[in-house]
């Protein structure tokens, strides 16, 4: 089934109050209803959307031994390269490989005193044969912040509240992450789960896809419908902590990935736009509050006030070999519930 998401251009935030108060229309009923909307206007350049895309297809076409010398095995950050079927979704493996990129910053060994989302912050790794990517990347990193910030402005304005009401929490040492995905076709034993039903953990994700499709998101009949892709546009999703800041009147929404057919490859770039990990979310003051209906609850994902416990514990469920080796003394306490 096909259900077209809406489609918003964020250019006409500068077009005159007409056009504007337009587009705050339909990212409040766009945000409010679905959860999930095409992005246009977002001023990207399609000469840097081309070099970013053409150097990860030369990634994963490099020899296996160049991928798995930044296989993210050797990172207590999660930073690097998953093999096929090493990731986790819902407690199932999900048909792909991808390598993990964050903000450069430098390695965190958390004391006892201090939290242990701390070790998310880090290196990355680059692989050697392809000095081209570490450029392309970070410069994809910079770029998809400024659109994500005028985007999330745009939208706290949507709804009656201050544009800037969490600009504090994105000032310094925002947790920014960035996936460069590769979808091998169908596993070798039938199962379809590129990647399992889940929700996101930030506050935005920006997804370029390619032409080739399999993004379904979860509507309002209960039912999962394909998300056609839209040359030039980002797939937006609103995070569980704008669910959370705004007591479910904003919606988080589940998603998945079917695997393409047969051999058929298909490449994918989500960036999360995510605030500094000891970010405690306070809740957006809106006029529409009184109607929020209350955030979704899950026994199986409690939500924590630290903004990086809900970050590390998604990584420790997602990542179980990178846990066991590097971490296998959080996970009984990260994975507990909430208090």
């Amino acid at each position: 089934m096909s259900q077209q998401l809406p489609v918003i251009d964020l250019s006409a935030a500068s077009r005159g109050p007409e056009e504007r108060a337009h587009l705050h229309a339909q990212l409040h009923t766009a945000a409010r209803d679905v959860g999930f909307f095409q992005l246009t206007g977002h001023g990207v350049p399609p000469a840097q959307t081309d070099a970013l895309l053409g150097a990860m297809r030369r990634f994963f076409a490099l020899p296996e031994a160049d991928r798995f010398a930044v296989s993210n095995l050797k990172s207590p950050h999660f930073r690097g390269y998953t093999r096929i079927g090493d990731e986790h979704t819902g407690g199932s493996r999900d048909w792909r490989d991808q390598l993990d990129i964050g903000a450069e910053r430098p390695a965190r060994a958390p004391g006892p005193s201090e939290p242990a989302y701390l070790w998310l912050e880090g290196p990355n790794q680059w692989p050697t044969a392809l000095p081209e990517l570490r450029a392309a990347a970070l410069a994809w990193v910079d770029r998809l912040t400024e659109v994500a910030s005028r985007l999330l402005h745009e939208l706290l304005a949507s709804i009656g509240a201050p544009a800037d009401f969490y600009d504090n929490v994105f000032a310094t040492d925002p947790h920014l992450h960035l996936k460069l995905v590769r979808y091998p076709g169908s596993a070798t034993d039938g199962t379809g789960q590129g990647v399992g039903a889940h929700k996101d953990y930030g506050f935005l994700t920006l997804l370029l896809q390619d032409e080739v499709g399999g993004l379904q998101v979860q509507r309002a009949d209960g039912d999962f419908h394909d998300v056609p892709p839209l040359p030039g546009a980002f797939v937006v999703n609103l995070g569980e902590l704008l669910e959370v800041a705004t007591n479910g009147y904003l919606k988080a929404t589940n998603h998945r990935v079917v695997s393409p057919p047969g051999a058929v490859e298909r490449y994918s770039v989500p960036f999360f736009y995510n605030p500094r990990l000891d970010a405690r979310i306070a809740p957006l003051p809106f006029p529409h509050a009184g109607h929020a209906p209350g955030v979704t609850q899950d026994p199986a994902n409690p939500l924590f006030a630290e903004y990086g416990r809900n970050e590390l514990k998604g990584w420790l469920r997602a990542h179980p070999q990178v846990a066991r080796r590097h971490h296998a003394a959080l996970l009984t306490q990260e994975l507990s519930v909430a208090e």
